[in-house]
């Protein structure tokens, strides 16, 4: 049995890691969070620790105090505010830990390189915390790259702890509309979180993990998800295509779903998102091919396809 903590337990896909670790009753789960809650934890059934995640000393203790063998990060690798995630805070602690053996760091998407630190603002994040991996001394550790959460198109038929309001990109569910980013043909890889849980579950019982771990729920093209949730819904979608110059620029189709968004999120940095990933979609970034899938080590875990999750939360 691991006593495992997850830092950032209390919600995304933390909150999902910790769900699934929990229903496998294998082993005994703790949650770091910044603050306490008496009643989350009544709720979730774990202990949540209040850290300070930026405190390098005060994390070794917290984890050598409970005994803490395996560390999953949840921590956000990018924030509204441009804050600085403290990954590379929690990856030292969990170094220096005498208890802590093992690490999951916060990746969730795809692996990164130097090449797209301009892109997205959380990959040069996620480069400082491989830089910090490869220091390491005393820990085994992993990345799970998992493609694109399938989770913003399942609301709200399918459980989901990520945002309650969904940034709406690339396909409106809501207003028929799809801003479809280059030609739309080339393969992508999404994975619902709830999946990604039971994946990190499972790996716990393995003897060694690889640096890299890969996931996918399913494989599917823009223009394929774009059939399946037109036929989820039975109406047509008001389609526009974004080539790669338009991209390049930074500008997309504005959705509908577009607009209410830009009180939280401005109009230019929400354009800007949407382009950056739409050309790391047309360059072929998610459609991963490794070596092999950690679905194959685990065949029995069966994960949630586009057409199902569009089904279950759209179909009339």
């Amino acid at each position: 049995m691991a006593i495992v903590a997850v830092a950032g337990g209390t919600g995304n896909v933390g909150r999902a890691v910790v769900d699934a670790i929990v229903a496998t009753g294998k082993h005994q789960v703790k949650v770091l969070a910044r603050k306490s809650n008496p009643d989350l934890e009544a709720e979730i059934g774990v202990p949540i620790i209040s850290v300070d995640y930026s405190d390098v000393d005060a994390l070794v203790k917290v984890l050598e105090d409970n005994n803490i063998d395996t560390v999953v990060s949840g921590i956000a690798m990018h924030s509204a505010d441009g804050t600085r995630p403290n990954e590379v805070e929690l990856i030292r602690a969990a170094d220096l830990s005498k208890t802590t053996k093992r690490l999951v760091s916060s990746g969730w998407g795809v692996p990164v390189d130097d090449e797209r630190t301009g892109t997205i603002t959380s990959t040069l994040h996620k480069i400082n915390a491989k830089k910090e991996l490869q220091k390491t001394k005393n820990l085994e550790h992993t990345v799970f790259h998992v493609g694109y959460f399938m989770d913003y198109w399942g609301f709200p038929g399918v459980k989901s702890y990520m945002a309650r309001m969904p940034l709406v990109f690339w396909l409106d569910m809501v207003n028929n509309a799809a801003a479809i980013p280059g030609s739309g043909n080339t393969p992508v890889i999404f994975t619902h979180t709830s999946d990604v849980g039971k994946f990190v579950a499972a790996s716990l019982d393995l003897p060694k993990w690889e640096p890299d771990t890969f996931v996918y729920g399913d494989r599917v093209t823009w223009n394929e998800f774009l059939h399946l949730a037109e036929q989820a819904k039975g109406t047509k979608f008001n389609v526009a295509y974004d080539n790669e110059e338009k991209l390049k620029l930074g500008q997309t189709t504005e959705l509908p779903g577009h607009v209410p968004l830009y009180a939280f999120f401005p109009k230019p940095a929400l354009h800007g998102m949407a382009a950056a990933f739409g050309l790391l979609f047309e360059g072929g970034v998610f459609d991963m091919k490794p070596a092999s899938f950690l679905n194959e080590t685990f065949p029995e875990l069966k994960p949630l396809g586009v057409k199902e999750i569009l089904d279950k939360s759209w179909k009339k």
